[in-house]
């Protein structure tokens, strides 16, 4: 049984797929009582299983001490609600290589108990930086052959990538949880909406109509496709006037708590950097600072629970 649930960055249609998906596979047991850094297993046979059977074949990625190190870090660096609900409902983490998209949150058969969770990544993530993945995800969203004129990069800072990623999948957990978004039976269904939500998601995946845009709606993470690299400045244009911290936030509400969650801690509590910077023959065109964007500051009140003691 699949079920939608968040996370994951992915670069091919099946991917796409991937993209917020939730799997039901191990039962739960004692590890829960470990630290979260020692919560590092192989991945459950069900992850396994959905990429086999889509022809892929990722195996299993043991740590190096260095890399284990930064796992630790990224933990720490989470804040306090999200290591709380982490300490509860994370059974273990994974690491993979050949894996298709970034990450992948799946909820875990535990019978009549509390919701577990197993989050697994990408291997390569651990040798990036934020501003290096980044720039890679916002440039799947581009076709750069049609005019190499421009580019996109992401200007995150040069704390590891794991941290960005960790502390998005974690949001999805503390999401699920604690009922942030509305956990709706498909995406078409109409539901009573959360405090975050509202006014700003008409369904699962509908924005509000004051936020649909024609050419947003082109974007990949609404369409699917990815779009001429020229397009790129009015694009981020379009973003700043909606309230979604990002294209990949757009995605979904799940993606839009999960991203805003990221970048407001990432630049409020770790002091980082994150904007868009799309430049044509090197020379910036359009700069996308979410942090700056007021119908984004006026949703920064919905994240305060996440730093009470």
């Amino acid at each position: 049984m699949i079920k939608k649930l968040g996370g994951s960055f992915t670069i091919s249609a099946l991917a796409m797929l991937l993209l917020s998906t939730c799997t039901l596979g191990q039962q739960s047991n004692s590890r829960h009582q470990l630290d979260l850094s020692q919560r590092i297993r192989t991945a459950p046979e069900s992850v396994f299983k959905m990429f086999s059977e889509a022809g892929m074949k990722p195996v299993n990625h043991e740590l190096t001490q260095a890399q284990k190190e930064k796992v630790s870090k990224a933990f720490n660096l989470l804040p306090p609600l999200h290591q709380r609900i982490l300490t509860q409902h994370l059974q273990s983490i994974s690491f993979m290589d050949n894996m298709p998209n970034t990450a992948l949150t799946s909820l875990l058969d535990s019978g009549d108990g509390p919701k577990k969770f197993n989050i697994t990544f990408r291997a390569g993530l651990l040798d990036e930086t934020i501003s290096e993945w980044a720039s890679w995800k916002e440039n799947s969203c581009f076709k750069r052959t049609t005019d190499s004129s421009y580019a996109v990069r992401v200007e995150g800072g040069s704390l590891d990538a794991i941290l960005y990623v960790l502390l998005h999948e974690a949001t999805h957990v503390v999401d699920a949880v604690r009922n942030i978004t509305p956990h709706a039976s498909g995406s078409r269904a109409v539901i009573a909406p959360t405090p975050f939500t509202k006014g700003v998601w008409r369904t699962m995946n509908v924005p509000d109509d004051r936020y649909i845009d024609s050419l947003l709606e082109q974007t990949r993470f609404r369409s699917g496709q990815p779009m001429p690299i020229s397009l790129a400045p009015d694009v981020y244009r379009k973003l700043a006037q909606t309230p979604f911290p990002s294209l990949y936030g757009m995605a979904a509400w799940s993606e839009d708590i999960a991203e805003l969650a990221t970048i407001y801690h990432l630049t409020a509590k770790l002091n980082q950097p994150f904007h868009v910077v799309v430049s044509k023959d090197n020379v910036e065109v359009t700069r996308f600072e979410p942090m700056k964007n007021g119908l984004v500051q006026q949703r920064l009140k919905q994240l305060r629970f996440f730093y009470t003691s």
